[in-house]
């Protein structure tokens, strides 16, 4: 009876490390389970934050472009009006000599 009682409590201390065993792989697995949610909300978090860094510079990008570009043709219509004024001030002055012309030979 004695060697069936050693059995049972080797039998019964492995269990007990095989349950210690258990126990701590579930605490280790739960351990990684955590760590790797941890590294994976600090990457997305990190990808969220690129993503919103590269955005804002398109758009400072695509703002300087389109300012640049309204500031060309402004340029441009403005140097097109000037000229305009220019030809539209001449007719006038040759207008004002021709109309003189006739106010003179009419009072005459």
């Amino acid at each position: 009876m004695v060697i069936y009682m050693t059995t049972i409590s080797e039998a019964i201390t492995t269990i007990k490390k095989a349950e210690n065993d258990a126990d701590k792989l579930i605490e280790d697995s739960q351990m990684k389970s955590s760590e790797m949610i941890d590294d994976a909300e600090a990457k997305s978090k990190e990808i969220v934050e690129n993503a919103k860094k590269e955005a804002q510079e398109e758009a400072e990008k695509l703002l300087y472009e389109a300012e640049t570009n309204a500031k060309k043709e402004a340029f441009q219509i403005t140097n097109k009006t000037a000229g305009e004024v220019e030809v539209n001030k001449k007719k006038a002055a040759d207008n004002v000599d021709e109309a003189a012309e006739i106010i003179v030979k009419s009072i005459l």
